[in-house]
């Protein structure tokens, strides 16, 4: 692939995974709005978070499949336009019903473009994929900064200005992506039924399934929920969003930079090890404060915490599955949302119609973070194992 359209390439996957990371932060960004002007109590902001997370699972384990036939191309071009059509939808809502349809329908075209954009990367640098996708998915972050910042401080508080924002910016990457030449699927890496039991057939994909799930349960909890959970301990709602985008959303981008040269040396396993390890002391120090400045430091240890997770568990999923590697990373995303769903879902019940609960709800980050930890020395042998008996039959079959 040339130099010219392999950056032509990494353009287009960038400004998808930019809005991706716009719209993961919307809803955290909106929630106080939405809550004062709808009167919505966390349960019914959990049931919101959860339609966006059946969203994002409907799409992410249906659209590998197509993306593997038909190209990434297909993926990346349904979901912004999926996203487009939401976000222009999301202000003129008239309640809570309204709400949770366009919040699926963000779910929806947010898990295609991230399977599509990660996939698409993936193949342009096997060597270093763990690296490649931590510098990719650092736009994540840049885009996780960007919408509760422009929000609260640009735009003043107005959250539904920065729907629109977000909006023409996607359409925006749309057009580009049309303009666009992508590689055309192949036969020989492309998904087919005939061997699904490939994919399914191989353990490491349920650990690595598990792993995500985890992860964007703690990931997507601060993204919903740390901005009310800071003004329920009497932090200004727009110093609260500065909080989570100057500290989260930033710790997530500054991470990934610094990772993406880490993991040239240290492996994936070890990595995703000691982010877990941090993670668990991050999330928990960032509930025992009330203070602004010291939630700021804790909250950006955090998000250099998690910055690896995400795409350095996909890099180990497309080193596990160098056949249907879209269809694998699709499956492995699919249980991240599910672990979206499920989080908003506790946070919310537990913490009930009670805001001040919410710092109770919120420990199930640190003990998700530790299940991480177990997760990760599980997945070790068991990876081990499958590059033994790749590196195996590719012997035989030069030795043939």
């Amino acid at each position: 692939m040339s130099t010219v359209k392999s950056g032509r390439l990494i353009l287009a996957a960038i400004l998808a995974i930019l809005v991706y990371g716009m719209i993961a932060a919307m809803l955290g960004t909106l929630l106080p709005n939405l809550s004062a002007r709808f009167g919505l109590t966390p349960e019914q902001s959990g049931n919101i978070a959860f339609a966006q997370a059946l969203g994002l699972i409907i799409a992410s384990v249906s659209i590998g499949p197509l993306i593997d036939n038909k190209g990434k191309k297909t993926g990346l071009l349904l979901g912004l336009t999926l996203i487009a059509a939401a976000l222009f939808l999301l202000p003129a809502s008239g309640g809570y019903t309204h709400l949770i349809a366009w919040m699926f329908l963000l779910g929806l075209g947010g898990g295609m473009i991230v399977t599509a954009a990660n996939a698409l990367v993936s193949d342009l640098n096997e060597a270093r994929r763990a690296s490649t996708l931590n510098l990719l998915n650092l736009f994540f972050g840049l885009g996780g900064l960007l919408t509760p910042l422009v929000a609260g401080n640009l735009l003043s508080g107005n959250v539904i200005a920065m729907c629109y924002v977000v909006a023409v910016l996607t359409a925006a990457t749309l057009l580009i992506h049309a303009l666009t030449t992508m590689p055309k699927p192949t036969g020989e890496r492309g998904f087919k039924l005939s061997e699904v039991g490939l994919v399914t057939g191989n353990p490491s994909l349920y650990l690595l399934s598990l792993m995500l799930f985890l992860y964007v349960a703690c990931e997507v909890g601060v993204w919903n929920w740390l901005a009310k959970h800071l003004t329920a301990q009497g932090i200004p709602e727009s110093q609260a969003l500065t909080i989570l985008s100057l500290g989260f959303a930033l710790g997530m981008l500054v991470g990934r930079v610094a990772v993406s040269r880490i993991l040239i040396r240290i492996s994936s396993q070890n990595v995703t090890l000691g982010a877990s390890v941090l993670m668990a002391a991050t999330t928990y120090l960032t509930l025992q404060t009330k203070d602004p400045s010291v939630a700021w430091v804790t909250v950006f240890c955090a998000g250099l915490a998690m910055a690896p997770v995400f795409p350095t568990t996909l890099a180990m999923a497309g080193d596990a599955f160098p056949k249907a590697t879209a269809t694998a990373m699709g499956i492995v995303i699919t249980f991240g949302w599910v672990g979206l769903a499920v989080s908003s879902k506790i946070i919310g019940g537990i913490a009930g119609g009670d805001d001040q609960q919410l710092g109770t709800a919120l420990l199930v980050l640190p003990g998700f973070s530790v299940l991480m930890i177990l997760v990760n020395l599980a997945l070790r042998p068991v990876l081990a194992a499958a590059k033994a008996r790749r590196q195996g039959l590719e012997a035989q079959n030069r030795s043939r």
